[in-house]
């Protein structure tokens, strides 16, 4: 996770439940922070890999690059050697970027709840929670399988899976998140801390069951099949 308020939560919770060991590694230790806690692991022991949302822009990665470039080869070495790999927001921009793809500034903010749809989307149409101002072109060659009308949401190259919306969140992880944002700057975007964590818990049953779902397609289709 990149910061330490990213960690998988759901995600996380859902592949223990199918026998998975969640090991974090943490890029900074903080929003604020731009350079790296230490350095990248190697992958070998590891089955998979998750690389989470975070603050900051892979547009800007002048920024962060005493990291962002190492983590793309990460990424790169995964997918080639078949590790299965799954980047969430910021972790589906990074991917997107790794393998050929493109980031870019979103024309419209998505902070909420969002439909998503498609022929090819495995996990039904949501709402998801997103959090995001950049969206991703997908790489070369990548089965687009979730849109919306302001970003292309969920995309799949063999054993890489990228999404645009974050299935992870829960009321307290989301919590975290609002506390650091000034109030100016939700409601710049027509959006308030309150409102934001208020609408997490009421979607939070519906949110638990589509984030099983989608972590039950990634392994037995993604990882397994």
């Amino acid at each position: 996770m990149h910061e330490p308020d990213g960690g998988p939560e759901l995600v996380g919770h859902f592949l223990e439940h199918r026998g998975y060991e969640i090991v974090n590694h943490v890029v900074m230790n903080g929003p604020s922070q731009t350079h790296p806690v230490g350095e990248f692991p190697s992958l070998d022991g590891f089955d998979l890999l998750i690389v989470g949302g975070s603050e900051k822009s892979v547009t800007r990665k002048e920024e962060i690059d005493s990291w962002i470039h190492a983590e793309i080869d990460l990424i790169r070495e995964a997918h080639t050697a078949g590790t299965p790999v799954l980047g969430i927001c910021f972790g589906g921009q990074v991917v997107a970027e790794a393998l050929g793809g493109s980031v870019e500034v979103a024309p419209v903010t998505e902070i909420g709840w969002f439909e998503i749809e498609g022929s090819e989307n495995p996990v039904g149409p949501g709402p998801w929670f997103e959090w995001h101002h950049d969206r991703f072109s997908p790489p070369p060659d990548a089965e687009i399988l979730a849109t919306n009308d302001n970003a292309v949401q969920m995309y799949r190259l063999g054993t890489t899976v990228g999404t645009q919306f974050h299935p992870e969140v829960t009321e307290r992880h989301v919590k975290t998140w609002t506390d650091l944002a000034p109030d100016s700057y939700l409601a710049s975007y027509g959006a308030s801390a309150d409102k934001i964590v208020r609408e997490v818990a009421l979607h939070a049953d519906h949110n638990f069951d589509q984030t099983k779902a989608l972590i039950d397609w990634f392994v037995d289709t993604v990882v397994d099949g």
